[in-house]
């Protein structure tokens, strides 16, 4: 029976994501979220180049073609490209569609949101995934300066060159949310943009070791700075030496939690958060930037606490409460940043297909299969009909709560099955230099 809906779940998925596509790429969905999002569609190229169907790598391309033109002088990949005067419900609080005075039938970019980061971390990574699946030199080497530029923007977001993004609150997927300054999530992303930049420079036969180099400084640094241990006097030798700053954080954070087995969400100015970011989480056990050890801590924390519980998994544990520190009036904001909603501890099967994901790297292939499963029957709930892949679902209660339709819920469950099909994570394996 597992089986059955594990099958039926892929021939749905595919179904919508392929649907989901457009004349500028992928849209975020085929009900609200009509524009191409970088984020989205370059997380969803993960599920398009795994698809049966030759539409889905064509789709991914489009994405990427449709990002780079847009990309602004300075480097900037746009936050999401639409049409003007498409009706939208995810646009409620905007008047329900991009409203734009330009060209008509001309697509414009949204500047609505307050900006982010990992679009062109994504970027990167999405172009990357491109090569590897179609080994497109010609498309790549094309492609090539923008993502040079990509990469600049991105480091002028290290302000204090510590190697390290700082990033804004509300400035990465969490939109909506108090992540901020050293996120774990959006620095993940830089040491394999870092590191996907490097295989690419080795396609086109251009020096490498530079990238790679910045990969591994960033891992380090990852590793310093969010993962809490008892005092290891050569880690604090180092930061004597080379990051000052950073010892009143890490003394404190050492002394007040002495050991995490994750990695905390983010280092501030002397300041931290004490939670669970399972995306971030979950990326850095994909990436790499976990070790085996690491790896095994975070996925039992996240059995030991229930976060994959009802449905895998919650993106936040414990949830944010009115009179936290993290907590924000704009977390009422159309009712979605409530405890165990949305960003604040909402499920998501994106994020589920990233665990499943992480499973597989972590070599948990029963597990795997076990969540795979339960994915599927998540993808399968729906508000009005069966197999709606809906956005997100209620943390406690797994009851769907978004859009149907979602691009990313189809694409990351099929990058799931096909992981656990295959007990390999495809692109990022270790065959391909990903440990």
């Amino acid at each position: 029976m597992v089986e059955n809906i594990v099958e039926l779940g892929r021939e749905k998925a595919e179904k919508i994501l392929l649907k989901n596509g457009g004349e500028l790429g992928l849209l975020g969905s085929s009900t609200a979220y009509q524009q191409v999002w970088a984020r989205d569609s370059m997380i969803c190229g993960l599920g398009l180049l795994v698809c049966q169907d030759d539409m889905g790598p064509s789709i991914h391309r489009s994405s990427l073609e449709t990002l780079g033109r847009f990309q602004s002088e300075l480097g900037k990949i746009p936050h999401n490209v639409g049409f003007p005067n498409v009706a939208d419900p995810a646009l409620i609080a905007h008047g329900g569609k991009l409203d734009d005075e330009s060209v008509k039938g001309q697509a414009v970019e949204d500047s609505i949101h307050a900006g982010c980061v990992d679009g062109n971390l994504w970027y990167i990574i999405g172009h990357y995934s491109y090569y590897m699946e179609t080994n497109d030199k010609e498309f790549l080497q094309k492609w090539w300066g923008n993502l040079e530029k990509a990469l600049l923007w991105l480091r002028y977001q290290d302000s204090n060159e510590c190697g390290l993004l700082e990033v804004h609150e509300a400035m990465d997927w969490a939109d909506l949310f108090a992540n901020r300054y050293n996120v774990l999530f959006d620095n993940v992303l830089y040491a394999a943009a870092w590191k996907c930049m490097g295989h690419m420079a080795d396609a086109l036969n251009l020096p490498s070791s530079y990238f790679y180099e910045n990969a591994r400084d960033v891992k380090k640094k990852i590793n310093i700075l969010l993962w809490i241990t008892p005092e290891n006097q050569e880690k604090m030798d180092w930061v004597k030496k080379e990051r000052k700053e950073w010892l009143y954080p890490i003394k404190r954070v050492e002394t007040e939690l002495v050991e995490r087995p994750f990695y905390l969400p983010y280092m501030g100015f002397r300041d931290y958060a004490d939670r669970f970011d399972t995306l971030g989480n979950l990326l850095a056990i994909v990436f790499g930037v976990a070790d085996e050890e690491k790896a095994n801590k975070i996925l039992d924390y996240i059995q030991g606490c229930g976060i994959n519980e009802p449905f895998p998994v919650q993106a936040l544990y414990p949830a944010i409460r009115e009179g936290e520190k993290d907590w924000r009036d704009y977390y009422r904001v159309r009712n979605l940043n409530l405890p165990h909603h949305y960003h604040n501890g909402g499920s998501w099967p994106f994020i589920g297909g990233f665990y499943v994901a992480a499973l597989i790297q972590a070599k948990r292939f029963e597990e795997a299969e076990y969540q795979l499963g339960k994915l599927a029957n998540m993808n399968k709930t729906g508000k009005k009909a069966e197999w709606e892949f809906n956005e997100w679902f209620h943390g406690q209660s797994g009851r769907p709560m978004g859009f149907a339709g979602q691009s990313w819920s189809a694409a990351m469950y099929l990058f799931a099955e096909n992981a656990v099909k295959n007990q390999k994570v495809n692109i990022f394996n270790q065959e391909d230099d990903w440990k």
